[in-house]
């Protein structure tokens, strides 16, 4: 049996506008993301967020017709749910937020249900530091494994509590520019040095399509992205990547460095998936075998032969 998963979030609706096509309202958020992924793995998962009553059922019906636990889910009368509309540049790794509406969000207190307080993985979304912290004390499970998400305005913005809620998790999982506004380094191996010492045994560094590093246990492992003919919307990713990590290691015997490597490598293909398609579509949609022969090609485009040790020169 897999182990119980909680993630805390958000949940949204999202406007996306890309050089090749236009949405005006699809289901998104992080927490929507993340559980939709983790739950490929984890048949106990639980979710945690906010929506107001413009969330349609037909949409929390996706989450729970793949077993996702919305107990946590509160939905507030009279109140809208997060909204963010953000247009892609032509590169697609660069987009514009055109609009932010918290809405519910700005007021969002996390309860916890009773049932997921010793979750034994738990994945906190990109929320405020404080939010967060509300939730991390809610747990009472102290061997859970805990991964946490930010970004850069928290880090610049409320730093003090930030650092409170970093100190107590395991693994934390930043871009390459939040790790370098984090620590003040440069070097990303610095960068990952520096932010161990504030907690976090595992350092986990995105690159968008360059991959992502993994430090912890004094090792180091580095995993290109999924190479993908056509990125259509890269809304969610990040979010996708974490789910399938955080859902491998829910099923994981025990959680050590070398499963954290084969969790990375699952995170990057649900976000080769999510990419593909607008929306939460292709994460919703993905199956078993399409999983596997992914994981297997990207197996053959890190592995070579090498055939004699020393190199004459």
């Amino acid at each position: 049996m897999s182990k119980k998963l909680l993630v805390v979030g958000t949940m949204a609706y999202d406007a996306i506008e890309t050089p090749y096509h236009k949405v005006d309202r699809i289901l998104g958020g992080a927490a929507t993301y993340i559980a939709l992924a983790s739950s490929k793995f984890s048949n106990r998962c639980g979710l945690v967020s906010v929506i107001g009553d413009d969330f349609a059922p037909s949409d929390m019906e996706k989450l729970t017709s793949l077993g996702i636990n919305a107990d946590g889910v509160e939905r507030v009368k009279g109140g809208k749910t997060f909204f963010w509309s953000g247009r892609y540049h032509d590169d697609m790794n660069t987009r514009t937020t055109m609009d932010t509406q918290l809405n519910v969000l700005e007021s969002f207190s996390p309860q916890i249900p009773e049932e997921f307080k010793d979750s034994e993985v738990v994945v906190i979304g990109n929320l405020h530091p404080g939010v967060q912290k509300m939730a991390l004390d809610q747990l009472t499970n102290p061997n859970n494994f805990t991964l946490l998400d930010s970004m850069n305005f928290w880090m610049e913005n409320f730093r003090e509590i930030l650092d409170e809620v970093i100190a107590g998790v395991n693994l934390i999982s930043i871009n390459d520019e939040e790790a370098r506004i984090l620590t003040g380094e440069f070097s990303l191996t610095k960068a990952a040095k520096k932010i161990h010492e504030m907690g976090p045994r595992y350092v986990i560094i995105k690159k968008g399509e360059h991959g992502a590093q993994l430090y912890g246990d004094g090792k180091v492992f580095i995993a290109p992205a999924f190479p993908i003919d056509q990125v259509v919307d890269p809304t969610g990713a990040g979010d996708s990547f974490a789910g399938g990590l955080a859902g491998f290691l829910a099923q994981a015997e025990e959680i050590n460095f070398d499963t954290i490597k084969q969790a990375l490598v699952v995170g990057s293909v649900f976000a080769s998936f999510t990419v593909e398609a607008f929306g939460v579509k292709a994460i919703e949609e993905v199956k078993a075998a399409a999983l596997n022969e992914r994981i297997h090609l990207f197996r053959a485009l890190t592995s070579f032969e090498w055939t004699d040790n020393t190199l004459s020169l």
